[in-house]
């Protein structure tokens, strides 16, 4: 195919979706007529198997994502191959180890043996600029979205979430709650902080922006956030982190000023990184990334996709729930 797209000079899914007689595609006659002639030239033959399952469901989807091993990627596995297994589906699994190359070769693999449609899974929630390759199939995005807005997407509820922590914290009794935020410029940050806000504001509680501190995803960027809030004059009575590794450092800072949680100062994370919410002391409440629930919900827009569906480039978020620990 690619051979072809070079000759006609379009891109390898338009010279797809033409051999395969995608009439929905929206293809100009005179592109599909160059297409069909470059590959009559060049000798182009599709492979016996390859046709045969062309004309019948492969019962496979593809699922690519950056470090398979990761605890998100389990998770999102898990959860994409139990729905799959109620639809009568199974799953081939591709790791890209955040390498562009080896993300394309993975993703030829995974159309070589004729997946019914991809997920797209990513390490944590941003715009994704998706290889052309990945749109041969129905393709859902998982944990990430689209830089141009052309594929569904399924992503965590974000401000929810953020709204949800800080509640909890407000239904404490706690109108003093300082924020530590992740890096601005992600969609993770925007969307907890945008929660943190909205909660105080429907509670009547101002906004400080005293107590919004930018922390770095870090331990160290939490323990020096929450220095920097517990060294103030009028200090917080609780701390919502933007995750739970900087809350791990929030507890460094708290319990170095000889304060006790909860009873000083309560802390709330963001996460539920199991290897550090679990195993704090006290052990952190925290907003969960709903990674399997993601993965259940991709499988059935791939499922809708292949079914000739219409879910257009909708953007489908998951609610994070609360996991009541001991820090509050």
């Amino acid at each position: 195919m690619g051979d072809i797209a070079e000759r006609v000079g379009v891109s390898r899914t338009t010279v797809s979706f033409v051999l395969n007689d995608r009439p929905d595609a929206g293809i100009p006659d005179e592109t599909r007529r160059r297409v069909i002639d470059a590959a009559a030239e060049l000798g182009y033959r599709p492979n016996a198997g390859a046709r045969a399952l062309a004309a019948r469901r492969s019962d496979w989807y593809g699922i690519v994502t950056e470090i398979v091993t990761a605890p998100f990627a389990v998770d999102v596995i898990k959860g994409a191959q139990d729905r799959a297994l109620e639809q009568g589906k199974f799953l081939l699994i591709a790791s890209s180890e955040s390498e562009v190359a080896t993300e394309a070769a993975g993703i030829e693999k995974l159309l070589e043996q004729r997946v019914e449609g991809l997920l797209y899974a990513a390490t944590w929630h941003r715009a994704v600029h998706v290889p052309d390759v990945v749109r041969e199939v129905p393709a859902v995005l998982v944990n990430c979205f689209d830089a141009e807005g052309s594929l569904p997407a399924v992503v965590p509820d974000e401000v929810g979430g953020g709204r949800r922590g800080t509640q909890r914290l407000l239904d404490a009794g706690h109108t003093r709650i300082g924020f530590i935020t992740l890096d601005p410029a992600i969609p993770a940050s925007v969307g907890r902080r945008q929660g943190y806000e909205e909660a105080l504001n429907d509670a009547g509680v101002p906004v400080d922006p005293a107590l919004v501190i930018a922390g770095d995803a870090t331990a160290d960027g939490g323990y020096a956030a929450a220095c920097e809030l517990l060294d103030s004059a009028d200090r917080p009575t609780a701390i919502f982190c933007g995750n739970d590794r900087m809350a791990m450092g929030a507890y460094d800072a708290i319990k170095e000023r000889g304060l006790a949680i909860p009873r000083d100062v309560a802390v709330v994370g963001f996460d539920n990184q199991e290897l550090i919410a679990a195993y704090l002391r006290p052990r952190l409440t925290t907003i969960a990334l709903p990674f399997q629930e993601m993965g259940a919900r991709g499988v059935d827009m791939l499922a809708a996709l292949t079914a000739g569906q219409p879910i257009g480039t909708e953007t489908v978020t998951i609610d994070c729930p609360l996991l009541e620990r001991s820090s509050v």
